[in-house]
């Protein structure tokens, strides 16, 4: 092999890049001090645009296609180089591979919640996430404002910024919006166009652009959702009186199957004093009253007592669990063992909210009755 052979091996000739790892958006084809040859081909593929750099200045931008390095095809790098008529010798410039195809799926989230006035709830937080595309829509601006000189350029390296971004204008237009957080559901996909819409801007001094975002949900705080469940329960009720009046029933059938509960025995007295009066109105074994003498009138039926007043059962809340009902006298034995103390929440049917227990007159009682002193004391 001849010197000539040699020199003529030692210069790059082909120049392209295949990429199979899905996140690099920019690869710096690598010489190892090799010049390259006047004439060597370069191929750039679909989805790809190759820049030079010669000597720190960015150079010519090539779109796909198969290109032979000549003084007409590298009109920038000639003047650059003075090149006033043809050249044959090798020259050396850095050359950037930049993918430009579409990078899909990433993902984008609110860090903390995002405040903003609802008309129907006033002062909301709110989370939401969702995906985005991205893709470089002009190679030699996104090689000057975020690659810089760096080989490898991934898309890791600026996704973070990019969703910096989204969640700044995503909180702007959701605050601007005036859409009600019960129908930001129905209206995720204009909120995903309008957010892609005012990012455009930032994102076109990059040399890139967001062809698609998708919001995928929006949430309330647990506290708010856990409200907005009770509201559609009582919207799904209906007639919230009957509903008060089935919800009571159940209660005192409940109480009435608790061994030694007091509410049991007062609602069992009460039924036995109503079949009392029911046969009170029959004779002896099951027969009709005799006819009363016609020169005495008959004396007017006694009316029926009423029934015993239905007493209080009690809802208690704790460590932000409720339970019961209770009835008054298993509160009182709960007192005795320990389990229910002054500043426990309590709650009945007709109360405002959730009340201490000391604070309600009925129940206070319980923690100031003391035994009597025992015998011999």
């Amino acid at each position: 092999m001849g010197i000539f052979d040699f020199l003529s091996g030692e210069f790059i000739d082909v120049i392209h890049w295949t990429d199979d790892t899905r996140d690099t958006l920019v690869w710096r084809f690598e010489r190892h001090g090799h010049a390259i040859k006047y004439g060597a081909k370069l191929t750039v593929r679909e989805g790809q645009a190759a820049v030079f750099v010669h000597e720190g200045q960015l150079a010519d931008v090539f779109t796909p296609g198969l290109y032979m390095l000549e003084t007409n095809n590298m009109p920038v790098l000639t003047t650059l180089q003075h090149w006033d008529h043809g050249f044959k010798s090798p020259f050396k410039s850095e050359i950037y591979f930049v993918n430009t195809t579409r990078f899909t799926d990433l993902k984008w989230g609110t860090k903390n919640p995002i405040i903003c006035r609802d008309p129907e709830f006033g002062p909301v937080r709110l989370r939401a996430f969702g995906t985005y595309a991205i893709r470089v829509t002009d190679p030699a601006k996104f090689l000057q404002e975020i690659v810089g000189t760096d080989g490898e350029f991934t898309m890791d390296e600026i996704a973070f910024q990019i969703r910096n971004i989204i969640v700044q204008e995503f909180s702007r237009v959701v605050a601007s919006s005036g859409i009600p957080v019960l129908d930001m559901a129905a209206n995720t996909r204009d909120l995903g166009t309008l957010v892609a819409k005012e990012i455009t801007g930032t994102l076109a001094q990059y040399g890139m652009e967001m062809p698609e975002l998708y919001v995928e949900n929006i949430s309330l705080p647990p506290a708010v959702e856990e409200v907005l469940d009770k509201r559609t329960s009582m919207g799904i009720v209906g007639d919230l009186g009957k509903y008060t009046q089935f919800a009571a029933a159940q209660a005192m059938e409940r109480a009435a199957s608790t061994p030694n509960s007091g509410m049991g025995a007062g609602i069992g007295a009460g039924m036995g004093m109503a079949m009392g009066a029911a046969l009170g109105q029959r004779g002896p074994w099951g027969t009709a009253p005799a006819a009363a003498a016609p020169a005495q009138a008959a004396p007017a039926a006694a009316a029926p007592p009423p029934p015993p007043p239905v007493e209080h059962v009690w809802h208690l809340a704790e460590n932000g669990q409720t339970s019961g009902p209770f009835s008054r006298a298993r509160l009182g034995r709960m007192v005795t063992e320990g389990s229910f103390s002054r500043d426990t929440h309590v709650w009945t049917a007709g109360q405002d909210g959730w009340k201490r227990a000391e604070d309600v007159p009925e129940l206070a009682q319980l923690f100031t009755v003391m035994p009597p002193p025992p015998p011999g004391a």
